[in-house]
């Protein structure tokens, strides 16, 4: 009887009762895909402790180099932090004749070669960067010097923060041409944190070779 009232119900109403349950079916069969779709990037979604590659690296502002000198490394997070100036130029860095703009500040480069992903290393006796694999070679900023690098090396996002560990306002590091570039730093200062989640990939900018005469 409550099944004929139902059919009579759903009838009046302009559609069948096989109808009706194909509605019902289909409702709870979405219900159970969203459900499950959530779930399913949730479990996915990467996720990061601070100090953990592919998160945050907060560091002291002692971890910073002083301007143009040897880079400082951090194995755990696979980077470097370099302090450049341009207008400040010696043995270990000075800018190139294509580049026209001073530039200076903190940068966060990646340890990874951009030819087939070796780890380099800084080198002191030669004041570069070198690749132990294929000899690719590059200045303190990272910009190449010798191929068979495709591109400059690639960078992370800094920020400084003060004593209490609160990004300090304009300081994230600025995106020009689609790569990050460098961050002076600011008064009231004490920390800095570099995000490894965010990188930015090298320009293939003109060999520094050209300018200093020493292709290969």
């Amino acid at each position: 009887m409550a099944d004929a009232a139902i059919g009579a119900d759903v009838q009046s109403g302009g559609i069948s009762r096989r109808e009706f349950l194909y509605y019902i079916w289909g409702a709870s069969m979405a219900l159970y895909l969203a459900q499950f779709s959530g779930l399913m990037v949730w479990f996915l979604k990467p996720r990061f402790r601070e100090g953990e590659f592919g998160g945050k690296f907060v560091l002291s502002l002692d971890a910073v180099p002083d301007i143009n000198a040897a880079p400082a490394n951090y194995p755990d997070g696979r980077f470097w932090l370099v302090q450049v100036d341009s207008e400040k130029p010696n043995e270990l860095f000075e800018s190139a004749s294509d580049e026209d703009q001073p530039f200076k500040g903190v940068l966060a480069i990646y340890k990874v070669c951009t030819h087939l992903g070796c780890i380099y290393a800084w080198t002191p006796a030669n004041n570069r960067f070198e690749c132990p694999c294929h000899g690719s070679k590059y200045r303190l900023d990272g910009r190449r010097i010798e191929d068979p690098a495709p591109r400059s090396l690639d960078r992370f996002q800094l920020e400084f923060l003060d004593a209490n560990r609160v990004p300090i306002p304009d300081t994230l590091s600025p995106e020009v041409d689609g790569f990050y570039r460098p961050v002076t730093i600011p008064e009231g200062a004490a920390f800095i944190s570099v995000d490894t989640s965010a990188k930015k990939t090298g320009p293939a900018e003109k060999l520094l070779c050209d300018f200093t005469g020493e292709c290969p």
